[in-house]
């Protein structure tokens, strides 16, 4: 299960609250006009560090003080202390959830939990949900074999999770091509977030492992994460509603 019982309220209840909309732009102003475009269509803002690196806790604070969350997506990935420093600041920045690499192993992630869990925080603010990334959903299996891995990607992937959750990340991202298979093989409650949405006719962009919103939902996915084909879209707000829609169709 989630590991700290006020995380609970945090998880989401409709069909609008699982969709992240990836803010993958480079300069602040131009977040904000998404931010206020998007707010009352999307559950979450994803922050990467294209966005983080040019304007910082400024996008942020922007983004809580529109009302919504924060998905700190910068895949944390150092020696434990390092990464551990980084989860305190972290958590004091009201982030939702952020990211480390699953990659940094199994006492990178104890010590960010570490942390978080000797943080004073704001009274009834919960410590922010940990993921762990897995493999990218722009990776296929050429480019992992290059890296030396000599299994398949959904094995890789799995194995990855459980070393990430069992050291207490309370949720992995992954593709959702993966899901069918790690869904079974972690612990009930364990949150999914799967990048790499598109709608049938979007272009792939530099993904190689898409799926659509409804078969993402469909395999087990708790959020869906969608940048591309809503920012680009004549409409964005038609554009988020449609993957509203998609998942409306699955969620329970």
């Amino acid at each position: 299960m989630v590991a700290n019982p006020l995380l609970q309220h945090l998880l989401p209840q409709t069909p609008r609250d699982r969709l992240v909309f990836a803010l993958d732009v480079d300069h602040i102003d131009e977040a904000e006009r998404l931010v206020k475009l998007l707010a009352p269509h999307v559950g979450m803002f994803k922050v990467g560090p294209r966005l983080f690196t040019n304007a910082g806790s400024l996008v942020l604070d922007l983004i809580n003080g529109m009302g919504s969350s924060v998905f700190l997506d910068l895949k944390f990935h150092d020696i434990p202390a390092s990464v551990a420093g980084a989860a305190r600041e972290v958590a004091r920045q009201r982030v939702r959830m952020f990211t480390v690499h699953a990659l940094g192993g199994p006492r990178m992630v104890q010590a960010v939990l570490r942390e978080l869990s000797n943080m004073t925080l704001i009274p009834g603010a919960p410590p922010p949900i940990v993921l762990g990334v897995t493999v990218l959903t722009s990776h296929a299996q050429e480019e992992v074999d290059q890296l030396g891995f000599t299994e398949p990607i959904v094995n890789l992937a799995t194995r990855l999770a459980k070393l990430a959750v069992g050291a207490g990340a309370q949720g992995i991202v992954a593709s959702g091509h993966e899901l069918a298979e790690l869904v079974p093989a972690l612990p009930a409650g364990t949150i999914f977030v799967t990048p790499g949405i598109r709608s049938p006719d979007d272009d792939k962009g530099d993904q190689s492992r898409v799926m659509t919103a409804k078969e993402a939902v469909k395999a087990g996915a708790t959020y869906v994460v969608v940048g591309r084909p809503i920012r680009t879209a004549k409409d964005p707000v038609a554009a988020a509603k449609r993957f509203v829609d998609e998942i409306a169709e699955v969620h329970a």
